[in-house]
């Protein structure tokens, strides 16, 4: 990724060299877009964990306004979603989801990159991220991304595995 002139990051998205993926700071008016995005991003768990993940019931417009909330933008649409936030000793990775219609595209992998990069800019060598238990397709997909299971408990009602990734410099 690289960033534009505006301060937002673009990147090629998937095999297409036409399209164009920015990733901006959320703002209020995305909040019901966002609200929607995971609703469908996590639909398919319902089943699995038997009630709505905590992304589906998340209040949007409070993460927007917490500052550290971003969206992946192609032809005008949100794709993705990333929620951050700062804690003493790492950045959290409260939140990343991908419209299903854009998954497989390297949306998602842009949006933990860009994580990255925001966490070496507030001075953070650690980012740390949960996901549910039945989640079982993120249990293998944050490992290929650097991430590594540090243990697994019940929090808020949920079976949750928690992961970590030191960051090196660039």
């Amino acid at each position: 990724m690289t960033p534009a002139t505006n301060g937002d990051w673009v990147a090629g998205v998937g095999c297409d060299a036409g399209a164009v993926l920015t990733i901006r700071r959320a703002e209020a008016f995305d909040a019901a877009s966002l609200a929607a995005l995971a609703g469908e991003a996590y639909r398919v768990y319902v089943p699995r964990i038997g009630r709505p993940p905590a992304p589906m019931t998340a209040n949007y417009a409070e993460a927007v306004d917490g500052g550290l909330t971003w969206v992946a933008v192609a032809d005008g649409e949100i794709l993705g979603l990333l929620v951050l936030a700062v804690r003493p000793d790492h950045l959290l990775l409260e939140n990343v989801a991908v419209r299903p219609s854009a998954q497989g595209r390297g949306i998602g992998a842009r949006l933990l990159a860009f994580a990255e990069e925001q966490a070496r800019a507030l001075g953070c060598d650690e980012i740390r991220l949960y996901t549910n238990e039945a989640m079982t397709e993120n249990l293998a997909y944050y490992p290929r991304h650097g991430y590594t299971e540090t243990h697994r408990a019940e929090q808020d009602g949920f079976r949750r595995v928690f992961f970590r990734k030191r960051l090196t410099s660039p």
